[in-house]
């Protein structure tokens, strides 16, 4: 059996490149750390968090692939961990004046945002709510959802 450490990055694929650099750069606050311009044609755009070599990658793909669908097999969303509920609201407050829509839930073992990325991929950020959260899960406490008021 195969036990990887962790999930070491993830790779979207998009249509607009310059429109999703400057998203996850400006509003998501990640640095560009590399861009590629492959000959046949492959083009992308590796994004750090400042630890690690990319923790998100963006490929090209032509203008004219079909959108994300929300009911469709694939991905749907990544979730990037913030520092604490403070740090959450400061993200609400962002995403409100970047004009993005978004909805947020009380997940009981983290408190979330969820919204998508230009491309319509879904993003969710969260904060963990408590230090035992993997052993709530297991018991089955975490399964309710509840409304989550950022506003204040």
């Amino acid at each position: 059996m195969i036990h990887p450490k962790k999930v070491g990055h993830v790779v979207l694929k998009g249509r607009d490149l310059k429109k999703l650099e400057q998203f996850y750069t400006e509003v998501l606050g990640f640095e560009v750390v590399t861009r590629l311009d492959r000959p046949r044609g492959i083009r992308g755009v590796f994004f750090s968090l400042g630890t690690q070599h990319h923790d998100l990658a963006v490929l090209e793909v032509p203008s004219d692939a079909e959108p994300v669908k929300a009911q469709q097999v694939g991905l749907h969303h990544v979730a990037l961990q913030v520092g604490g509920f403070e740090e959450l609201k400061e993200c609400y407050r962002t995403l409100k004046a970047h004009n993005i829509p978004m909805s947020t839930v009380d997940h009981f073992i983290t408190k979330s945002i969820y919204f998508a990325d230009p491309e319509g991929n879904g993003i969710e950020l969260y904060c963990d709510e408590g230090t035992d959260g993997l052993e709530r899960i297991r018991r089955g406490d975490a399964a309710a959802f509840g409304p989550l008021n950022l506003e204040a």
